[in-house]
């Protein structure tokens, strides 16, 4: 039933996509295309907090990296669910941007990685600079990407997202329990 439902809409998302909107989606999805963004951040990080920013910069790569690896190499391997367009009773549906990525896509790297980042400012900053919260926008935008691509389900995102938020909940406290002990 569950599976059904995702799948459904699925198939509304990624087929309410549009022509003009496929490279837009294909740079939105694509990593390497906000390096720029992530060095403005740091940036920012390193302008504002000084050495303080190490600290932070590292909670933000050990965030990434659990939530990475734990949807990468725990989730996918055993939960063993197809990417959409690896799924033989959908795959001619779906509207591909560009290659289909590996074989499994349960849970989605992207929006772990991108809603674990946010989270860990979020919750470090927040209060203090409230603009970063319209980061997830950002962070919904990238996971919409890879529904739009053809790559992940929107179960998948919504995991990804959830595990990127917990694993930043998990870094942030370690984090500031270090600060606290210098």
């Amino acid at each position: 039933m569950l599976n059904q439902l995702d799948t459904e809409l699925f198939l509304a998302l990624n087929g309410a996509h549009a022509t003009w909107l496929d490279h837009a989606m294909y740079w939105i999805s694509d990593q390497e295309f906000w390096y720029p963004f992530y060095g403005l951040i740091l940036a920012w990080l390193f302008w504002r907090f000084k050495k303080k920013a190490i600290g932070v910069v590292l909670a933000c790569v050990a965030t990434i990296a659990l939530g990475d690896q734990f949807t990468s190499s725990v989730l996918k391997p055993w939960v063993a669910r197809l990417r959409p367009c690896h799924e033989p009773s959908i795959e001619r549906m779906v509207h591909v941007v560009w290659e289909c990525g590996g074989q499994y896509g349960f849970a989605s790297s992207h929006a772990a990685n991108t809603f674990g980042f946010v989270m860990v400012l979020t919750i470090l900053f927040g209060k203090e600079h409230p603009w970063i919260k319209w980061l997830f926008v950002w962070a919904a935008l990238v996971s919409y990407s890879r529904i739009y691509v053809g790559a992940h389900y929107p179960l998948d995102v919504l995991t990804g997202a959830a595990v990127g938020i917990l694993f930043a909940f998990l870094v942030t406290l370690i984090y500031k329990k270090l600060s606290v002990q210098r």
